[in-house]
């Protein structure tokens, strides 16, 4: 049986090479999505954070096809450099 300090441990560390940036994206959207507001305040900060982490996602998702994009083009530049070394 699991004591509280190993569950812990173990939920903590699960899958740490898995971790990307929509995987902490995740996370506070569940702990945004999941906290109870007390005040009106409260709530308009909440409002907030919920669209700022739409827009971080956002943004996110650019720069992973941007990336990927350039990876790409990395790839056939490597390709073509290989090709003239051959000749």
């Amino acid at each position: 049986m699991f004591s509280k300090r190993n569950w812990k441990n173990f939920l903590l560390n699960e899958a740490v090479e898995d971790r990307t940036i929509f995987t902490y994206i995740q996370g506070l959207q569940e702990f945004v999505n999941n906290f109870k507001p007390r005040t009106m305040t409260e709530k308009r900060r909440l409002t907030l954070a919920s669209q700022q982490l739409k827009e971080i996602k956002r943004h996110a998702r650019r720069m992973q096809n941007e990336v990927q994009m350039l990876q790409e083009k990395l790839n056939i530049l490597e390709e073509s450099l290989n090709e003239n070394e051959e000749r």
